[in-house]
């Protein structure tokens, strides 16, 4: 069995080892997430010092240890110098970088992982000016593309209770929507306030279209036909985490889009003028702090890099 391995992956993080190594968390694309030691990086002149610095993509030649793995080759790829230019874009790579780092495996190809990370770093090293807004905007999106595949990505455009489609009324200054933490997504607060809700036939049969189990049925139809419904009553409603206007649900709900949508695109045009952006930066704001506490509940612990990006935003 050979003692040695190549991968190709991305530094996510750096800790000092010893008197001259570090220890390197890498997501790589054939093994996912793996520990090695770059012996001797912190010496001066180091050909593995620029080589081990975050967010660096290297193809690496690495020899099995007892119990740590070491790098004897390391060529780099790829780099994003402009990252550590700009507080908010470093603080919004380590942020993603530190979500990767909750839900990659380790032994296990990560392939798709890896590219949706160097494919969000490399835009948000590519923005023009590192405004709040749209730092906020590419970190948000960001972190939706890595919920999603994970398979955990909260549910935006239907109503969790209900099932319906869930559409932002720009016109009723007033209109808001739930986001629970616990229903998996966004709930209509109309939907929140009735006792129960119309199930169909179909989807009785299929329980995983029910975010919300029934507890007793108030007058059941025939189940014949996938179109015949029941009243459901459902249990406790879902404890509500925030609110949003109507701003908040259009970025929210732009976010599994591959690319994001201007501003103007997602409003309506009389309404372009009066979303200046002071209100698109707070919109963004409100949308971040729902997906970080929804990653957070999923991750089962804190973000420790978010502190970065709210020292960036308090700046």
């Amino acid at each position: 069995m050979s003692r040695t391995y190549k991968a190709t992956g991305i530094n996510l993080k750096s800790m000092p080892l010893g008197e001259a190594d570090r220890l390197l968390t890498i997501l790589t694309r054939e093994f996912g997430l793996v520990r090695v030691v770059a012996p001797g990086a912190r010496k001066q002149n180091s050909k593995l010092g620029g080589r081990s610095a975050l967010f660096v993509v290297n193809e690496l030649l690495v020899a099995k240890g007892r119990s740590l793995d070491k790098i004897t080759q390391a060529e780099t790829l790829e780099s994003y110098p402009g990252l550590g230019k700009s507080l908010g874009k470093l603080a919004a790579s380590q942020y993603l970088a530190e979500v990767v780092m909750g839900q990659a495996l380790s032994e296990q190809p990560q392939e798709e992982l890896y590219a949706v990370l160097n494919e969000h770093l490399r835009r948000l090293e590519q923005l023009p000016s590192p405004s709040s807004a749209s730092v906020l905007g590419h970190l948000s999106h960001g972190i939706f593309h890595l919920l999603a595949l994970a398979g955990i990505a909260p549910q935006v455009h239907l109503c969790c209770v209900t099932q319906q489609a869930l559409m932002p009324n720009f016109i009723d200054p007033d209109w808001r929507v739930g986001f629970s933490l616990e229903a998996g997504g966004t709930v209509s607060l109309s939907g929140l306030n009735n006792s129960s809700v119309l199930v169909t036939a179909a989807q009785k049969r299929d329980a995983g279209q029910k975010p919300i189990a029934p507890i007793t049925l108030k007058h059941s139809q025939s189940d014949n036909s996938p179109s015949q419904s029941t009243r459901v009553s459902l249990p406790n409603p879902p404890k509500l985490n925030a609110k949003l206007n109507a701003l908040e649900l259009a970025l929210l709900q732009q976010l599994a889009n591959a690319e994001l949508t201007q501003l103007d695109t997602l409003l309506p045009g009389q309404l372009v003028n009066a979303a200046t952006d002071q209100s698109s930066e707070t919109a963004w704001f409100s949308v971040e702090r729902i997906l970080r506490q929804y990653t957070q509940y999923h991750l089962g612990h804190s973000i420790r890099s978010a502190t970065l990006m709210d020292a960036f935003l308090s700046g």
